[in-house]
């Protein structure tokens, strides 16, 4: 999979580009500030429908624009070249493929990109829910019943949510039918997410012992969201009274996790932030070979600001084994990146906005 031709229009600082790609890696130099970053995260946007920048998503429309728009030239499977469009004027984003008007599911099924950034340790050290993203993603794209399965699980939880919060037992009646949806939903999900991990769990370990060794072994840890001793509909019927007094429902697939344990370092408290990003870079290759394998080719990587998140040795190691799967690689920095200088690759130079050629 790889990137044709990236136009990014009202994007943060980019007005309006538009970038010609090809195979191999890609390099974005330029200042601080120039919109580097911006160049990935237009990617991003095509696979995730969100941004990997925190912030309110009205930050990524240049202001004095009325609106953000991406569109992108993909060669997918098969060498078939899809047209992808992506754009948000008012408060939803909206989605073309190949000229059609579709749910912004359809379109991210179409496009697979990886990031690895300044904040991807949150992967390891931050709340639940990246997890869940990064794990409902890589599910996402291998087991096509997902999304109508997760629609179905979030649209029960909105009700029940909605009943708890009224505040009133009410009579069962009231409850069980959404307590029933939510768990057999919940089974289905839980059944994809422990399939994806129990596959995920090799790729894991073998990047794991290449970025990390002197940390040992690494082992991968699920948590489905509620005791493994009772099904789910029995746990929501038994926790109804305390998720009353809360407001919201405490069990469930929405509340899954997972970790991971070395044998050197047990706990993630015990890991440096260095070894952190490691690990968070770990996982994100991990994830791109496991779908290389399943789909019959590599997702686009992009790696934000390299130079600076790991050390020379490290850095090596990523460019050398990206370049030796043939992977799209889009990478940025201030100055082009050791590893890089002897290798083939085109670079581009960023300043004010404006992105231009300079091989």
């Amino acid at each position: 999979m790889r990137f044709e031709r990236l136009r990014i229009q009202g994007l943060r600082c980019l007005a309006d580009v538009s970038i010609e790609l090809g195979q191999g890696i890609h390099v974005f130099v330029g200042p601080n500030g120039a919109g580097k970053t911006s160049v990935l995260e237009a990617t991003y946007l095509l696979s995730h429908g969100r941004s990997f920048r925190s912030g309110a998503r009205e930050a990524l429309v240049q202001r004095g624009r009325p609106a953000v728009s991406v569109y992108a030239e993909l060669h997918g499977e098969g060498d078939h070249v899809h047209r992808l469009g992506l754009g948000r004027a008012g408060a939803r984003w909206e989605a073309r493929l190949d000229g059609t008007d579709v749910a912004l599911g359809q379109l991210v099924q179409a496009c697979a990109v990886v990031c690895f950034e300044p904040g991807s340790h949150a992967l390891i050290a931050g709340a639940a829910e990246e997890r869940r993203r990064f794990l409902d993603w890589g599910v996402f794209h291998v087991e096509h019943g997902f999304l109508g399965v997760w629609r179905r699980y979030q649209r029960a939880l909105k009700q029940r949510n909605a009943l708890l919060r009224t505040g009133s037992p009410g009579p069962d009646e009231l409850y069980a039918p959404w307590e029933r949806e939510l768990g057999e939903a919940a089974a289905i999900i839980d059944a994809f997410r422990q399939r994806y991990l129990d596959q995920l769990g090799p790729q894991i370990a073998a990047a794991a012992a290449a970025l990390l060794p002197e940390l040992g072994p690494v082992t991968l840890r699920y948590r489905r969201g509620w005791t493994d001793a009772a099904s789910l509909v029995e746990v929501l019927a038994q926790q109804r009274g305390r998720d009353l007094a809360r407001g919201h429902t405490t069990a469930g697939a929405h509340r899954a996790d997972w970790s991971l344990a070395f044998e050197q370092a047990p706990l993630r408290e015990h890991l440096s932030r260095g070894q952190e990003k490691l690990t968070a870079l770990g996982c994100l290759l991990a994830q791109a070979e496991l779908h290389a394998q399943r789909r019959g080719e590599w997702p686009v990587v992009c790696l934000d600001d390299l130079a600076s998140e790991l050390d020379l040795a490290h850095q090596e190691a990523v460019v050398e084994r990206l370049a030796a799967v043939g992977a799209q690689v889009l990478m940025t920095g201030t100055e082009m990146p050791r590893p890089l200088q002897a290798r083939p690759r085109r670079m581009f130079h960023v300043e004010q906005g404006q992105i231009r050629p300079l091989l």
